[in-house]
């Protein structure tokens, strides 16, 4: 089930550049759900496969989100917000739609690499499934492996036992995903770092200030917030964070 879904999900992103082409033509088809009686076995094993099929798709966004640069994204944007202090702006909803069209940049020629490679070759037949999963799990495992630690990938596959790979294309999927997870989680921690030092430092020097004022009672935060938006914007802190995410890739 893993295999279909490398195969498929990449594509979903796709869709989003095609849509917008094909509006005008595009015919929306019938669906008919029959829940008949089977006579052959083969007819109940199929539609056991389209139930734990629509089951694992529930999940697929989760499983997609891990094997790009998502991860790393959301999670910066996320501390520059709480770096900020603004509590929640700006909105969740825009930190998640910016991160998924970063994704979408970041990941674009990977994406398309599979698309020509892996999908379409066996959308027309040229390849069988397994070779289609082959061709489309290469430009994945080549990015995740770029970005995983070799510490991490160890604990994996020594927890699992396995002898370490001689190539990328020996390292199990099963194996690159989650040290690939770990590896983002802690670039994105080193980077969040690093956006707190400037706004922490202005919460000091403010509390300092307060303090010698005798202004005990003020909240340091409230004083500090405007000089922090204003900091950020005089530095344009968007296009320096955003750059800082494309070239970390």
């Amino acid at each position: 089930m893993l295999k279909k879904l490398i195969i498929i999900l990449p594509f979903i992103f796709l869709l989003f550049s095609d849509i917008g082409h094909a509006a005008p033509n595009l015919s929306i088809p019938g669906l008919d759900l029959d829940a008949g009686s089977a006579s052959e076995p083969e007819e109940v094993a199929t539609s056991i496969k389209l139930v734990i099929l629509l089951t694992v798709l529930s999940v697929a966004p989760a499983i997609l989100l891990l094997m790009t640069s998502f991860t790393r994204v959301v999670i910066v944007l996320s501390f520059v917000r709480t770096a900020l202090g603004t509590q929640q702006m700006p909105p969740n909803q825009v930190i998640i739609g910016l991160s998924l069209f970063l994704t979408m940049f970041i990941m674009g020629p990977i994406f398309s690499e599979i698309n020509e490679k892996a999908y379409q070759p066996f959308v027309e037949g040229e390849i069988t499934q397994q070779q289609a999963f082959d061709s489309a799990s290469q430009p994945l495992k080549e990015f995740m492996a770029k970005h995983t630690r070799e510490k991490d990938l160890s604990l994996f596959l020594d927890y699992a036992k396995k002898d370490k790979p001689a190539t990328i294309k020996d390292i199990p999927i099963n194996v690159l995903i989650p040290a690939f997870a770990i590896s983002e989680l802690k670039t994105a921690f080193q980077m969040g770092f690093m956006i707190f030092l400037p706004f922490l430092i202005i919460d000091m020097i403010v509390s300092s200030i307060l303090m010698a004022m005798g202004m005990m009672m003020l909240p340091p935060v409230m004083i500090s917030l405007p000089f922090k938006i204003l900091l950020f914007i005089l530095v344009d802190g968007w296009h320096l964070i955003v750059k800082s995410l494309l070239i970390s890739f």
